[in-house]
């Protein structure tokens, strides 16, 4: 299923996209895409739906996030070998893990703020898996029963505030909007091989980032089972895998978004999502 949430900010209705593009309105079988909703039982409850049953939402309307705000939402630094190079740093160990706040995320066509203060704002195309069920201590080889999910992720980044701040990296990571997710969140039934996935970015229709999920260091099912070894993981949560290279602070000379600016991002399988960047106003 390709599951998504519609409606204007704070009153989005759940949905699912049927076999012609059109979106269809659960709101009589379920309250909301969240953590209730993405348990085994509840997706194969919904999968028993004829679609045509549904009505249909009007078209045009405003695709929310596909998932309601997130307990957590975790990302991955440096999961791609070419990245981590461009960016100068050491091809990582073991998983860096940060923070992105779950009111960061935003709808995939919504505008993303310019933050205050900001001069180094960047772009990160990435596949996101949302968790179907509470995660603790997981083995890798169970770790994809966790797994509700996928949905394309942009990781935005104001990279003077991440890493000339001092301190954590969630400091350039976790702005408003800094988020955008979906259009839809894909379940995991409609991805043969989600480590296969052909990824891109584009910004004011020139292409930046090209790449493909075969090339992450950490695979999801290996993430999952890490994050759970030191931290509890809830229905609904969302991890983001990181990025190929194409950022704009590896850019020779580093290449920054302003405002007016257009991104778009797209995963084979996962859709499509645009935003323009517009200036804070307060």
């Amino acid at each position: 299923m390709k599951l998504v949430r519609f409606g204007a900010i704070g009153a989005e209705k759940p949905g699912l996209v049927d076999a012609d593009g059109k979106i269809r309105d659960l709101s009589a079988h379920v309250a909301d895409i969240s953590g209730d909703t993405l348990g085994a039982e509840s997706l194969a409850r919904l999968r028993t739906i004829d679609p045509a049953s549904l009505p249909l939402a009007p078209e045009g309307v405003r695709l929310g996030a596909p998932v309601a705000r997130p307990w957590s939402f975790i990302a991955i630094g440096l999961n791609y070998v070419d990245h981590a190079k461009e960016t100068g740093q050491e091809i990582p160990s073991e998983p860096i893990l940060f923070n992105k706040l779950g009111n960061t995320v935003s709808g995939p066509f919504d505008d993303v703020i310019y933050p205050k203060g900001a001069n180094r704002m960047d772009w990160e195309v990435e596949i996101a898996f949302v968790v179907g069920k509470r995660a603790r201590y997981v083995e890798e080889k169970d770790a994809m029963d966790y797994v509700a999910g996928y949905a394309v992720c942009n990781d935005v980044s104001e990279r003077r505030f991440q890493s000339k701040r001092n301190g954590q990296w969630v400091k350039g990571k976790a702005c408003e909007t800094f988020g955008p997710l979906g259009p839809w969140l894909v379940t995991t039934d409609e991805i043969t091989d989600p480590h296969n996935l052909s990824m891109s970015l584009k910004v004011n229709g020139e292409l930046k980032q090209t790449g493909s999920t075969s090339t992450m260091i950490f695979s999801i099912p290996y993430l999952l089972s890490y994050i759970s070894q030191f931290m509890v993981l809830e229905a609904g949560d969302v991890v983001t895998t990181g990025t190929p290279p194409g950022v704009g602070c590896g850019m020779k000379p580093p290449q920054y978004l302003v405002a007016g600016d257009v991104m778009e991002l797209e995963i084979e399988g996962l859709g499509l999502q645009r935003q323009t960047v517009v200036p804070f106003t307060g």
